[in-house]
């Protein structure tokens, strides 16, 4: 499937994103707007950046998978 095809399913989920040159981020898809993939990124301590990524940037988007249950001791 396109990875435009699953905006709609991932907005406020956790996302990681495949850009053309390579690189990746994560963070939380927060939706679209002009031509732009906007994702809410940590940054350090208690600051989080609201990143804008031009759709020609971007190859692939995909979810998290769900965590398993574990025990914590």
């Amino acid at each position: 499937m396109p990875w435009q095809q699953k905006i709609p399913f991932l907005i406020n989920q956790p996302i990681g994103v495949s850009l053309m040159n390579g690189q990746g981020t994560s963070g939380v898809l927060c939706g679209t707007s002009g031509g732009k993939l906007l994702v809410m990124e940590y940054l350090y301590h208690t600051q989080f950046a609201l990143k804008q990524y031009d759709f020609y940037m971007i190859q692939d988007i995909n979810g998290f998978p769900p965590c398993r249950q574990q025990r914590v001791y």
